[in-house]
């Protein structure tokens, strides 16, 4: 799948999309992608984190609501490796991530709010396939979400910009 530019999908299905406010940093080597949103919310715990992306990811998009926390990273080179390999698109994480050079060579696109060499807890604590919330948007499991250098929108479906050289 070729993922739209986010741009493309406001000129066409505005009233369709919501807008991250919070500005998100790109570090994995798919710098456009898409796809269903699965989420989880953790905090300074990637557990579930992992867990999640070793599940076959079918194209989605792992969602993950870290409170925004800057003390600890919630992904590195190693989960992204298992998130490609286990088909999952990429993540978008309201947290930190840390191994960000490794990350722009692994074909998993990544999304967040920064960077921190930390790792985070081994405790298990969180919740998975639950609506979040940030950057007044809320990411429900099975809508859709997008994500370029230009932003991260979600809408409630699959969108597709129409071909008009056709």
């Amino acid at each position: 799948m070729n993922p739209m530019k986010t741009a493309d999908l406001f000129d066409h299905f505005d009233d369709l999309l919501k807008l991250c406010s919070v500005p998100l940093q790109l570090h994995g080597g798919r710098r456009r992608f898409c796809g269903p949103i699965a989420t989880v919310r953790v905090f300074e715990d990637n557990v579930l984190v992992r867990a999640r992306l070793e599940e076959p990811g079918e194209g989605r998009v792992l969602v993950v609501d870290g409170g925004k926390s800057d003390r600890c990273a919630l992904l590195g080179d190693m989960l992204a490796e298992i998130g490609e390999q286990s088909g999952w698109a990429g993540a978008v994480i309201y947290g930190c991530v840390r191994d960000s050079a490794e990350l722009s060579e692994i074909q998993f696109g990544v999304a967040a709010t920064g960077t921190c060499p930390r790792k985070s807890r081994k405790e298990g604590a969180g919740a998975s396939d639950v609506p979040v919330t940030f950057g007044g948007v809320c990411y429900i499991p099975g809508h859709w979400v997008y994500v370029d250098d230009d932003g991260v929108a979600v809408s409630e479906k699959e969108l597709v910009v129409p071909d008009i050289s056709e």
